[in-house]
């Protein structure tokens, strides 16, 4: 009968250690302390889609500066020398080359339209080319061209190329006529935080 109750007394202890976590030498362990800042968009671990923007930058004191690399069609950003976010772009398609080098802010307007790119519209109103470019396009009788809508305009060069709100069909493609598209909400950040004379890089 001892040795039995002392055989259930091992295997018991046996399992009870089993259940512990294993103990390891703490130079395993990074001594770097991790800060995790609240990011304003986080889809969830189930989502079919990538996030097309993260933004951490809110508190963090300093001038915007944006980094723009062609090759992954994303912007990083950056307050004194640390990043506090990044985004998906779309830049100028094969025909429509968005330029390179290093650029500054010239010009800002919250709710600007195109005076080259946008569409035609009949007497009536109704869209009769959707892809029109003013002075090019035929425009009927009664009819006229409409500038593409460009909210959260950011002019870089004196002959049209900025960065504003825009569409983004496939992330990590270009799609623009040479400007540097963004999510809206993102436009609408880099807006708030950049004023005229901020830094825009843009490489490949």
């Amino acid at each position: 009968m001892k040795t039995t109750r002392f055989s259930l007394a091992v295997a018991a202890t046996l399992l009870l250690c089993q259940c512990e976590l294993p103990q390891f030498p703490y130079p395993l362990f990074s001594s770097r302390t991790e800060m995790v800042r609240r990011p304003l968009l986080v889809l969830p671990a189930h989502a079919s889609q990538s996030s097309m923007y993260v933004w951490h930058g809110g508190g963090q004191p300093g001038p915007l500066n944006v980094n723009i690399d062609l090759s992954d069609q994303k912007a990083y950003l950056f307050k004194n020398g640390r990043s506090v976010g990044w985004t998906y772009v779309a830049t100028g398609r094969s025909g429509y080359a968005t330029p390179t080098g290093t650029f500054r802010i010239m010009e800002k307007i919250m709710d600007k339209r195109s005076n080259r790119y946008g569409m035609i519209v009949d007497r009536n109103g109704d869209v009769v080319n959707s892809n029109a470019t003013a002075g090019v396009s035929r425009v009927p009788p009664g009819g006229r061209f409409v500038g593409a809508r460009m909210p959260y305009w950011m002019r870089i060069t004196g002959y049209g190329i900025g960065m504003h709100a825009g569409a983004i069909p496939r992330p990590g493609s270009p799609a623009s006529h040479g400007c540097i598209r963004l999510p809206r909400d993102m436009a609408e950040t880099i807006y708030q935080h950049t004023s005229v004379g901020s830094r825009v890089a843009i490489m490949r």
